[in-house]
């Protein structure tokens, strides 16, 4: 009686009337139940490492969302967990990727972690050395061109233009 009284009217006429506490809640947590796993279902198969957390942190979390799905009667193959992790990364990890994918032993989740994690630090040290060198030859026209010794991005002004017009020489290897 007071969980009839305690819900708002307007959902009332939608519940069926049961008159035995333990009944109403087992009927009510069976359909938050269904609802909860289509939803972490859906989190588990679109999760994206974006790398605002570390690789660690986004396993762990993958982890976790498995292991409440099989609390709530939801197993999920340690294979298909391999495969939803392997999915959810982005496309720096793509010769990782396809490392695995030609590999015939199958790896279990713990080890593709602790490879994940080494990644991630490869990944890091390797970052981006390239620079665009942008030459505006005729009308609407732009010529770029990768430099492999550059160390990070780099903000070209007009003054900067100016001087490789004028005696075109590369800033990082003085080369012409």
């Amino acid at each position: 009686m007071f969980m009839q009284i305690s819900i708002t009217s307007n959902i009332k006429s939608a519940l069926p009337k049961i008159d035995n506490a333990k009944e109403f809640v087992e009927d009510h947590s069976q359909t938050v139940d269904k609802s909860l796993v289509g939803t972490l279902m859906s989190t588990l198969i679109t999760m994206k490492f974006d790398g605002s957390r570390t690789m660690h942190e986004h396993v762990i979390e993958m982890k976790n969302i498995v292991a409440r799905l099989k609390s709530l009667g939801m197993e999920v193959d340690e294979n298909f967990l391999v495969q939803f992790i392997l999915n959810s990364l982005p496309s720096e990890y793509g010769p990782f990727q396809l490392n695995s994918n030609t590999m015939k032993e199958k790896w279990n989740v713990h080890e593709l972690h602790n490879m994940l994690v080494q990644e991630e630090t490869r990944v890091k040290n390797q970052g981006n050395h390239s620079i665009n060198y942008v030459n505006n030859q005729g009308v609407g026209k732009k010529v770029y061109k990768k430099h492999e010794k550059a160390k990070g991005p780099l903000k070209i002004n007009e003054s900067s233009t100016n001087i490789q017009k004028k005696n075109g020489k590369c800033h990082f290897c003085g080369k012409f």
